[in-house]
């Protein structure tokens, strides 16, 4: 229904609708309300902004009494997926102005939310920009205010702004830890819409818990695609005009060569998102046909402090990694595809070791985690400071534990190897499938078999697979045959647990809600030192592994299919036997 204002009586101040609405609804005084309207006008702000800061009237009871006197509906906000909603259909500097959210599109009229249809300024509005009549649906106002402010004005329109060159942004608002490097950026790095663009992806992905930003350039396109619990969205289609200033922009403020546009380059920045939250990214370049592509990864330092329980290990995998880092020396791997999670299961390990009376010390490509009390170097091979190099330094820094970043060639390995066998902790990571076939990488690396027994004590294999949305997950009746199929044993399909399949709604990403971890922990053991220094296959491994007790990463992930914490379907595609 279009917006009718059915109050004409007259007043001593000419309240707006709204007001005549809650005074005739006896909500509110006629004295009360002409008094906010006058502080209203002073403060220059709209009536129903100052009537709900001053408590007057509460949201929830201005939009109950808005419906009875308009006849429209109310909505609760909470219960939409804004990634649903229309987009294009209104200017987003109108709904950020009237305080409107576009629900839909019904033949020639939209239907949007609001919290005061009595506006007739807005309904005309939308119908001189839209050509089309519009029919309310009453929101709270609180709710309608975080809703509009979350969903802000399209990354497209906010980009066109750029080419017209008619936006005006304070560029104080962007606390960069880096803004000293900005002074010799010129006019357009510093153009203002690029980095209230740049603030807006960088915080958008740090609330929709993305791990890395994509900016791509094509021929006739730009996008930007966040990656959000392992798999990647496309979240804005910008101008192509942009490329260039936004590539720019973040080359500058990640101390990178801003004239440099032929080879790729490393760098990282630093967004202060609160007085005690600090978030770090790390910056990669890569020059392709048509433009730079840029992946930005986000390091956020306290994922490795949420501590070992929150990485999802069960309570017998807990308690063999806990027994290992607790030696005196040996040497811990962790191995798993990039993005399995393979950093933050070291820095959860070394920030459980990290203590006033221990010297820990780790070389990394780059160091992904600031962690205060820890020694971090940065590896840089055109330097001459690669992994050997600076391993070899921490012999002569009298260190207690070190930490590798990844183990590559026969000479890292080597040190690392020699520095476990002589009283040091060690933790590197590589990459390979599981855990046995970890041994028989490092044999083909050209290790010997005596110096892989005597100092590998554990390795952990690992995958991420989403985690199930626990307020929309629902029962899936799978096939006794299916189950025994996928690797289930037939005592443990015994009705006595339900597999759960995604569904999506308003808290998740179709059906799924953050990444739970499945691992593979193996303690080396005396009978499995035995099969190495027999020169043994992967396979052999595997089988005394299974002997004592150590879940495959295929029987890990099951198990979290029991427990409901993820899909049969993720656990399939995540893990490969």
């Amino acid at each position: 229904m279009a917006a009718v204002d059915p109050f004409t009586e007259a007043s001593a101040v000419a309240l707006p609708g709204l007001g005549r609405a809650l005074v005739s609804a006896g909500k509110l005084g006629q004295k009360a309300a002409e008094d906010i309207y006058r502080k209203a006008q002073s403060n220059r702000t709209s009536f129903i902004a100052e009537l709900t800061g001053s408590g007057a009237v509460s949201p929830a009871d201005l939009a109950h009494t808005m419906s009875s006197a308009f006849g429209a509906p109310v909505l609760d906000l909470d219960a939409l997926d804004t990634n649903r909603l229309p987009k294009g259909l209104l200017d987003g500097k109108i709904c950020q102005d009237f305080r409107i959210v576009v629900l839909s599109k019904r033949n020639n009229r939209l239907i949007c939310a609001t919290a005061d249809p009595s506006d007739q300024a807005a309904a005309e509005k939308i119908k001189f920009a839209t050509q089309m009549g519009v029919d309310w649906i009453i929101a709270e106002y609180d709710k309608l205010t975080k809703m509009v402010e979350t969903i802000g004005t399209s990354t497209t329109e906010a980009m066109d702004s750029i080419i017209g060159d008619d936006f005006e942004f304070d560029e104080s608002s962007m606390d960069a830890t880096n803004a000293d490097d900005d002074q010799g950026a010129t006019s357009d790095v510093d153009d203002a819409p690029v980095v209230k663009f740049l603030h807006k992806m960088l915080l958008d992905a740090i609330g929709a818990r993305a791990s890395d930003l994509h900016f791509e350039p094509y021929e006739h396109q730009y996008r930007v695609r966040f990656r959000i619990d392992g798999e990647l969205r496309e979240i804005a289609s910008p101008p192509i005009a942009i490329k260039d200033k936004l590539a720019s922009r973040i080359k500058v403020i990640s101390r990178m060569d801003i004239s440099e546009k032929r080879v790729p380059q490393d760098g990282r920045m630093k967004l202060k998102i609160s007085a005690d939250r600090v978030i770090d990214f790390r910056v990669s370049t890569l020059p392709t046909l048509f433009g730079e592509k840029i992946v930005i990864r986000i390091l956020d330092p306290s994922s490795a402090r949420l501590g070992i329980d929150a990485l999802g290990y069960e309570p017998e995998e807990k308690a063999r990694l806990m027994e290992a880092i607790g030696r005196p020396y040996g040497m811990i791997l962790v191995t798993g595809p990039t993005g399995s999670g393979k950093t933050v299961s070291l820095y959860t390990c070394l920030n459980l070791l990290n203590k006033p009376g221990v010297n820990i010390s780790t070389a990394e490509d780059p160091a992904e985690i600031n962690m205060p009390g820890i020694n971090q170097v940065n590896v840089n091979d055109k330097a001459g400071l690669t992994f050997a190099a600076a391993l070899k330094s921490f012999l002569r820094q009298d260190p207690d534990i070190i930490m590798v970043g990844e183990i590559r060639d026969l000479e890292t390995a080597d040190i690392a190897i020699k520095a476990a066998q002589t009283g040091h902790l060690v933790m590197s990571t590589l990459h390979t499938n599981d855990a046995p076939t970890t041994l028989t990488r490092m044999r083909n690396m050209g290790i010997a078999p005596f110096n892989i027994a005597s100092s590998v004590i554990l390795i952990t294999a690992q995958r991420l697979a989403r985690r199930l949305c626990a307020q929309c997950k629902k029962p899936l009746d799978i096939p006794y045959e299916n189950l025994i199929e996928a690797g289930f044993k037939e005592e443990e399909v015994d009705g006595t647990w339900t597999p759960y399949q995604p569904v999506g709604c308003s808290a998740c990403n179709n059906g799924y809600k953050g990444r739970v971890g499945i691992y593979q922990v193996m303690p080396i053991s005396e009978d499995m030192q035995r099969i190495i220094l027999a020169d043994g296959s992967a396979l052999e491994i595997a089988e005394q592994a299974r002997k004592e007790g150590v879940r495959s990463l295929r029987e890990s992930g099951l198990h979290k299919v029991r427990l409901g914490l993820t899909s049969l379907e993720e656990v399939l595609a995540v893990t490969n036997e």
